[in-house]
């Protein structure tokens, strides 16, 4: 118990430091931006129909005047109070902007984080066990193919075959268009989620399978599952107790670490399907130039993100206490 404290402990003020460098890479590359926040979000037209005096308040609201450094130690004063600020696309607290945005989005990440992990695991056992035979040639190409496509790319072509020429699930959004709050059933939320969540699942499968795969090729060549073979044990047997034994570790590392990719493709697949979710929140406070918000959105992403990677150490530690202990001396 010791030593898991320790390790935890060291892990937090990791995550800490994290999400004060991220934060303030966030603040510096939106300072940085050439958008102009009252032409993005006002107009160019408005604004010459306005007075100065008219002008100099929307300054004020954006934060247009007030220096760089002021607006980064102003917001890490509130953050460290727990308050994340206020949005000013929304004009609401941002930690309800994304906490509403963020319960959409758990439907996508959740399925998606899934079934891939149990898909790239299961593929890729079954292309290490059978290497160099078809099953293995037709699961490393299908790898290749799915990593070199874009998410992008391939969310618009499931949309075009599913929505557009079946017609058997919706073309966007997360709930019927035009359907009432309290109307809307956990059906309807699960079917607009379908197509979002399968184009992350498909794009999370090939890292995790050819991974797996490598590893499992590995102790299909060792010598213990020489000796299994010796006496006289099946190809099923001896993946079942030797090899899914030996590839739980790496697969569950890839499987927290793969957190990061699905944030990271929820962003564009969010925008093809109109999803209302985290990702789609992130790029409207970009172009918006939301300060506020987007820094919570990132401080956010990257918590969850740490988490997941802080989840696998610890279950590592679980699983075999020699890492906890090494772990915990470093």
């Amino acid at each position: 118990m010791k030593h898991r404290l320790q390790f935890a402990g060291k892990k937090l003020l990791r995550m800490a430091l994290l999400l004060l460098g991220v934060s303030l890479t966030a603040f510096l590359l939106m300072s940085a931006s050439p958008l102009d926040p009252l032409r993005t979000n006002v107009g160019q037209a408005a604004l010459g129909a306005m007075s100065p005096e008219q002008i100099a308040k929307l300054e004020d609201y954006w934060g247009v005047n007030t220096p760089p450094v002021e607006r980064y130690l102003g917001w890490l004063s509130d953050f460290v109070r727990g308050d994340l600020g206020t949005s000013l696309l929304y004009r609401q607290p941002v930690t309800r902007v994304v906490g509403q945005r963020l319960q959409n989005s758990l439907w996508l990440m959740a399925a998606a984080w899934v079934l891939s992990g149990v898909l790239g695991l299961a593929l890729g056992v079954i292309a290490g066990a059978c290497r160099g035979r078809l099953p293995d040639r037709l699961i490393r190409g299908y790898c290749l193919l799915i990593s070199s496509t874009p998410a992008f790319w391939l969310a618009l072509l499931l949309l075009m075959i599913f929505s557009v020429w079946l017609g058997v699930l919706p073309i966007g959004l997360s709930v019927p268009i035009g359907t009432d709050a309290a109307a809307v059933t956990l059906a309807d939320r699960l079917r607009h989620a379908v197509l979002p969540a399968l184009t992350l699942s498909i794009t999370g499968v090939a890292g995790i399978a050819l991974h797996t795969r490598e590893k499992m090729c590995d102790v299909m060549d060792s010598d213990y599952v020489l000796f299994a073979r010796a006496r006289g044990e099946s190809r099923a047997a001896i993946v079942l107790r030797h090899g899914l034994r030996n590839v739980a570790l790496p697969a569950l590392t890839l499987q927290f670490a793969s957190i990061s990719e699905i944030f990271g493709g929820s962003v564009l697949v969010e925008q093809v399907f109109s999803y209302p979710g985290l990702g789609q929140c992130a790029v409207t406070a970009g172009l918006g130039s939301d300060l506020p918000l987007l820094l919570g959105i990132t401080v956010v992403s990257a918590a969850i993100v740490f988490g997941g990677n802080l989840a696998a150490d610890l279950l590592y530690g679980v699983v075999d206490p020699k890492i906890r202990r090494g772990a915990a001396r470093t």
